[in-house]
């Protein structure tokens, strides 16, 4: 991130753990639920804590079913998410709450598409009185009492977004499950600057495939990949996962998580957590291996995603779930 008295620059948020971030990742995803009802999910990610201007980002977000139809193949999706990020000396800030909607609709027995949307009101706030300006030069040092010729010490810009995506699924057995995403954001390309200037965020397409195997009765392989570009920016990261249950019923069955992924000339991403019924938790960190490393030493990012799930009625029986391994 850099900052200047003209214009500022900030990364777009991000979580290493894409697949922890569905509703950020693809409306399409909202409430995209075989065996629950609902979910709730929190991350958290602390980036480049080792140089000066580190990246803070957290998200809360809950996604349900609604209006299934009455063989309880086809369903509408609703979700609700708030994301905020804030990195340098000047706390540049992003704050985002979005509101997303799905349908669902299974095609015979081995597939299912999914279409979204999601409408955000989104903030950026910076506050100057924690920065230096030219004017505050004195030819030997900055003075903070002179003034920085800016109007107010808090500077807000606000825009409204719109996102769309698309899913489709197969699982041609109950042992494997095949999705493809493609989705769009910033489809108006709405205007983002705290001068007035034409500065238009540039349409992101994310296109994300992620394949489930259930390879024995506990372990089960879930690799995955992701790629999103925004003007001259681009991620590729790609990894997986691998679920080894430990025990317990379906109500209190526990799984050891762990997995690589890596970042296309950035980093190594380590994974692990837990699962314990309906609760998951899962840790990672990114492991710099790009020219930054010399700077901060390595220490790239460290994250932490909390997501629980449930059913309306827990002891309902008659819930027909897809034949696939998990999703």
């Amino acid at each position: 991130m850099s900052f200047s008295a003209q214009k500022t620059k900030a990364q777009g948020m991000h979580f290493s753990q894409y697949y922890n971030a569905p509703l950020l990742l693809n409306p399409a995803n909202t409430a995209l639920m075989s065996e629950n009802d609902y979910r709730i999910g929190v991350n958290y990610r602390n980036q480049w804590a080792a140089v000066p201007v580190p990246y803070r980002t957290f998200s809360a977000y809950a996604d349900l079913q609604a209006l299934r139809n009455r063989n309880q193949t086809n369903w509408l999706g609703v979700g609700l998410s708030f994301w905020n990020d804030k990195a340098g000396d000047g706390n540049l800030s992003l704050s985002r709450a979005e509101i997303s909607i799905a349908y669902h609709i299974q095609m015979g027995q081995n597939a299912m598409i999914s279409a979204g949307a999601s409408a955000a009101n989104v903030q950026r706030t910076v506050d100057y009185s924690k920065l230096t300006f030219d004017k505050q030069w004195d030819g030997f040092h900055f003075d903070p009492s002179k003034a920085s010729g800016e109007q107010g010490n808090i500077a807000r810009t606000s825009l409204f977004d719109i996102g769309a995506g698309i899913n489709l699924a197969y699982f041609p057995n109950e042992n494997t499950y095949l999705k493809i995403g493609v989705g769009m954001a910033h489809l108006t390309q709405p205007k983002e600057s705290f001068y007035g200037q034409e500065n238009r965020l540039g349409m992101r397409p994310t296109v994300n495939i992620d394949l489930l195997v259930r390879l024995s009765t506990a372990v089960t392989l879930n690799p995955s990949i992701y790629y999103t570009r925004q003007k001259d920016a681009s991620e590729l990261l790609y990894g997986t996962l691998f679920d080894v249950s430990l025990s317990g019923s379906h109500q209190t069955a526990s799984a050891l998580i762990l997995g690589a992924f890596h970042r296309w000339n950035e980093a190594i991403v380590g994974v692990g957590g837990l699962q314990y019924g309906q609760v998951k938790l899962i840790s990672s960190y990114d492991f710099t291996i790009s020219s930054l490393s010399t700077t901060n030493k390595g220490r790239g990012a460290f994250e932490l995603s909390i997501i629980y799930t449930g059913l309306y009625n827990q002891n309902s029986g008659m819930r027909r779930t897809l034949n696939c391994p998990r999703f």
